[in-house]
């Protein structure tokens, strides 16, 4: 009887020396790793949800005009659900991570 693996061990020979080996690293990309651009993210929802509370700040002492400071509070807003939105894609997938099998 032969042995089941004797065919592909013989076409991954004959593909190394043919020199189709799969490559060993990908070919570095150009631009912002994803860990810059979610820094970058980070810090400017940070930086506007701190718009929104020194406009209602302003706001509230009467040196801000009203439609300033719904506009900078309504964005904050959208950008703390984004954010929530974000944080729980993130728990829900390694939630999946943990339930699957090895």
């Amino acid at each position: 009887m032969a042995i089941p693996f004797s065919g592909a061990a013989a076409a991954y020979a004959s593909a190394a020396t043919r020199g189709l080996t799969a490559p060993s690293k990908p070919a570095p990309t150009e631009g912002p790793s994803f860990g810059d651009m979610l820094e970058s993210a980070v810090g400017q929802s940070i930086q506007t949800m701190h718009k929104g509370e020194e406009m209602t700040a302003k706001g509230v002492l009467g040196k801000a005009d009203l439609a300033d400071v719904v506009n900078a509070v309504t964005n904050a807003e959208v950008t703390l659900q984004a954010v929530v939105n974000v944080r729980d894609k993130v728990i829900s997938a390694y939630q999946e991570i943990l339930r699957m099998p090895m």
